[in-house]
């Protein structure tokens, strides 16, 4: 059975930061993917990780598809 680990986000001035009780101590990444990375090598092989993004977080990463590169594949029509 996997087990299901949900990490709260937040957003400050180093990056996004990950808590929960089975961590240690916070988890930092500059990137959401980064953070789901460093966490799940954190816990055991059968743990799926849920990152639950507060205000701040889900703005940033908005702002950040909004502004960003375009999303692989992407071809402007001509």
């Amino acid at each position: 059975m996997t087990e299901k680990l949900i990490v709260s986000v937040s957003y400050g001035e180093r990056g996004y930061v990950g808590s929960h009780p089975d961590l240690r101590a916070p988890v930092m990444a500059l990137s959401l993917d980064g953070l789901r990375r460093k966490v799940k090598a954190l816990l055991p092989e059968e743990a799926v990780v849920v990152l639950q993004l507060d205000r701040g977080a889900r703005l940033e990463r908005d702002r950040r598809r909004l502004t960003g590169r375009p999303r692989p594949g992407y071809r402007p029509s001509a």
